[in-house]
């Protein structure tokens, strides 16, 4: 007996063992495939390179230059070779570099508690990376090379400075693909009617990786050696485009797409629009560009271009490309597909019919059909809208509005004149400061520190910012931390702070849910379905809770 539990026992440990061995030989090969050689640039002498500060508030290295404007907007001036450009952006910016690295972990920390969870995420997105570098243009390696000498050595356990700031660049992908998520809800639309039939583009980027995430937003001007001059909005460490124009008056915005989960990653989406804006002056150039790159996932990219005076939408997925042209003076883009070829896809028509993407549509084609002529004023307004359709109450926050009360930034071009405006700190609720591209681009080598905006051309602060209803939906956002974070909160006082808004009745229902008080939650649940309700799968979860709550409480 003893000798068949000794063998019973053996077994088990050769099983366990093996086991082991096959984890650890997965380990090290995931870890093998997911490292990632860094460029060799021929030349490395910016490394030599340091920070001045020639005026207080101004930081400089030769004709480059960084400052934080009085509207709370970083500005960042670079030019040169990429690798060049790379260092000089990552010595400017270190301080930034570092702190949006340190809340992005924070982020998926909270995220992702496990850090057992988190180590095997790591490998995962490394092995899913595994090719990324391949569908990455030399010069775009060479400058992210670059920027990455100014990250911090604390996240090597991650991977190297290159390795994880390369991989960043993809993170917006990775979220896409891996969650095929409600997605960012970013609304885009363009007009060029009018009687000076001048055009004007808006959009809010409503990208939400957390409240620090878009503290330290960048209006970045570059002037590389090769291509045109062009600014976008950007963050430390990111050398990407998701908002921007350049000197000929090509603008790109990018708005994601429903999306089947892929095998492996291709040029992330933010390096296409990026590589547009340096290489494109016209719409045919841009289609071009886009069709030359390969994604793994779907986007569309709303490109405008002052030589042709109009704007198209590039609809592109993994396998396809199609142009949406309305062949009017006017276009919307929200977040889902409208060209021929890929509006009747089965994951467009899923996009459609279960997120926000149509109602949001709907409502900024309500407001273009009211406002007559366009103005940047109107355009602003729009892009501020917090309203549902018909003007409805739909409650602050909702995703089918299109302020959704989380943008990261909203942005308006004027490309024939090449003026462009970011909006300040709180969201799109904060001024829109103005740049003249011309003038901007005349600021290389500045020695002294000065606002650099055109000022008399800003967009004041919405007025909203002032009102009871504003502090009720800090109020709202507050109780929202606190749940997060375990404390105890009153239900009423949620709903109270917004009280149209479905997801304070689902977090009210929820909380008192998780508290066991079954009955209790039930009033909440059954009220947010009387709501406007951005999602399907948000409708589908308070409707589970329901009869949960039925059940639970017909079992007492």
């Amino acid at each position: 007996m003893h000798r068949g539990v000794r063998k019973t026992l053996k077994f088990f440990g050769w099983f366990l063992g093996t086991i082991a061995g096959l984890l650890l030989i997965l380990f090290i090969y995931l870890a093998v495939v997911s490292s990632v050689p860094a460029p060799k640039p021929a030349d490395r002498s910016a490394e030599q390179l340091q920070r001045t500060e020639p005026s207080p508030g101004l930081y400089a290295i030769g004709n480059n230059w960084f400052r934080k404007s009085k509207s709370g907007l970083y500005e960042l001036y670079v030019e040169g070779k990429p690798f060049e450009m790379g260092v000089v952006n990552g010595k400017l910016t270190a301080e930034l570099v570092q702190r949006q690295e340190d809340h992005f972990n924070d982020q998926i920390n909270k995220m992702i508690p496990s850090t057992f969870y988190r180590h095997f995420l790591k490998y995962f997105i490394g092995w899913f990376n595994r090719h990324l570098a391949e569908n990455v243009s030399e010069e775009y390696k060479e400058e992210i090379y670059g920027v990455s000498e100014a990250a911090s050595q604390k996240y090597d356990y991650i991977g190297s400075n290159y390795q994880r700031i390369l991989n960043y660049h993809a993170a917006h992908d990775i979220g896409h693909a891996l969650q095929s998520m409600a997605l960012v809800g970013c609304t885009s639309f363009g007009t060029w009617g009018g009687a000076d039939s001048n055009m004007i583009i808006g959009r809010n980027f409503d990208f939400y990786v957390g409240d620090k995430f878009a503290e330290d937003k960048i209006v970045a001007f570059y002037h590389p050696s090769a291509g045109y001059r062009f600014m976008t909005v950007t963050w430390g460490g990111f050398i990407g485009a998701v908002s921007g124009m350049n000197e000929e008056g090509l603008t790109v915005t990018i708005n994601a797409d429903k999306t089947a989960i892929p095998s492996g990653s291709a040029t992330p989406v933010s390096l296409v629009a990026r590589e547009i804006l340096q290489y494109a002056r016209n719409l045919d150039q841009a289609l071009a560009i886009a069709k030359s790159r390969k994604m793994f996932v779907s986007e569309s990219f709303l490109v405008g271009s002052a030589a042709d005076n109009k704007a198209i939408i590039i609809e592109k997925t993994p396998e396809q490309l199609d142009l949406y042209d309305p062949h009017k003076d006017y276009i919307v883009c929200a977040n889902h597909f409208q060209s021929k070829e890929l509006s009747g896809s089965a994951p467009n028509l899923e996009q459609m019919k279960e997120s926000a993407s149509v109602y949001r549509y709907r409502r900024v084609m309500q407001l273009l059909d009211t406002t007559g002529g366009n103005t940047v004023q109107k355009t602003v307004n729009l892009l501020r809208d917090r309203s549902g359709l018909n003007g409805a109450d739909i409650g602050m926050g909702n995703e089918k509005a299109v302020n959704q009360l989380i943008a990261h930034h909203s942005i308006v071009f004027e490309p024939k004149k090449r003026l462009v405006w970011v909006s300040a700190a709180p969201w799109q609720l904060g001024s829109y400061v103005c740049y003249d591209l011309k003038k901007v681009f005349q600021l290389a080598g500045m020695r002294e520190n000065h606002e650099i905006a055109d000022t008399a051309l800003n967009i004041p602060a919405d007025s909203f910012l002032q009102t009871p209803a504003y502090r009720d939906f800090l109020r709202f956002r507050g109780y929202k931390q606190q749940i997060a974070e375990g404390m105890q909160v009153n239900p009423d006082s949620i709903v109270q702070s917004n009280p149209e808004y479905y997801h304070a009745w689902v977090m009210a229902g929820d909380y008192l849910f998780k508290n066991k008080q079954y009955t209790a939650a039930l009033p909440y649940y059954k009220t947010a379905l009387t709501k406007v309700i951005a999602t399907q799968k948000e409708e589908e979860h308070i409707k589970t809770q329901i009869a949960a709550c039925e059940k639970k409480a017909a079992t007492k």
